[in-house]
């Protein structure tokens, strides 16, 4: 099982990755698992044509630990296995808090053992590395962490704080760095101001998303670019990404 994180800033475009890069692993023939640690819980809203799905925290206050665990994971577009972790009531309580209690659940319920996933997928807001949106990393829930980033100054930023705390977690044993994805946004020296960043954190680009309104076309259709367009470049683009994707995990394992 492989066992992957992506982080990036709010509004970078990690759900939209994310989903579209379940598809592509599927259409690999690969079982996805895809997990929003995200308190608006959108990840995975696309794989179920933009309708929201019960999130672990709310069916937690609901029916307590007694849930049964198909309640929480529920099949989206092509199979995938969605779980949103949820948030607490706005101005209420810790974000981090529904991250920490949906990973929790789905370990003592089995989650893993059960469904038997090849890839799990962490969609993690990259703004605040503590708490709850650090878990993935440090308490072994993800073995490969990927940073979305385009060449905004501001997503940078965030992209060069997780890298900090991936490798201070990384001497403890945890998640290690498999490289950065960057989503054009068409700012000047994009290519290079990402590529410096590479090389300041000692990683590297493992693959490109170029700015297209194919994207913002299946976001009005309430799809993914892979479900929309399947025939289309971003289509095609992100099958080659989650080849690249695979390829750096398999490279970290030597």
């Amino acid at each position: 099982m492989i066992k992957m994180a992506i982080y990036g800033k709010g509004g970078i475009g990690k759900s939209t990755t994310a989903s579209n890069l379940s598809l592509a692993f599927a259409k690999m023939g690969l079982k996805v698992m895809q997990i929003g640690c995200d308190p608006k819980a959108d990840s995975t809203s696309y794989l179920h044509g933009n309708h929201s799905v019960d999130t672990v925290l709310d069916l937690i206050r609901k029916k307590g630990k007694s849930v049964p665990l198909e309640e929480l994971v529920t099949e989206g577009a092509g199979g995938v296995l969605c779980v949103e972790a949820g948030g607490p009531t706005p101005g209420m309580g810790c974000a981090g808090r529904g991250i920490i209690a949906a990973l929790e659940t789905l370990e003592e319920k089995d989650a893993f053992e059960i469904y038997e996933p090849d890839i799990v997928l962490y969609d993690v807001l990259g703004d605040v590395v503590c708490g709850g949106f650090a878990m993935p990393i440090r308490e072994g829930y993800a073995e490969k962490v990927f940073l979305l980033t385009s060449g905004e100054n501001m997503a940078i930023h965030a992209a060069a704080n997780i890298a900090m705390a991936v490798e201070n977690f990384e001497d403890r044993g945890y998640a290690s760095l498999g490289g950065i994805i960057l989503n054009s946004r068409n700012v000047p020296r994009e290519r290079e101001k990402v590529q410096e960043l590479a090389e300041d954190i000692h990683s590297e680009i493992v693959g490109i998303l170029p700015f297209s309104e194919e994207v913002q076309k299946a976001e009005e259709q309430r799809k993914t670019v892979m479900e929309a367009f399947p025939d289309g470049e971003m289509a095609a683009r992100y099958q080659e990404l989650a080849r690249q994707v695979l390829t750096a995990c398999k490279k970290e394992e030597v």
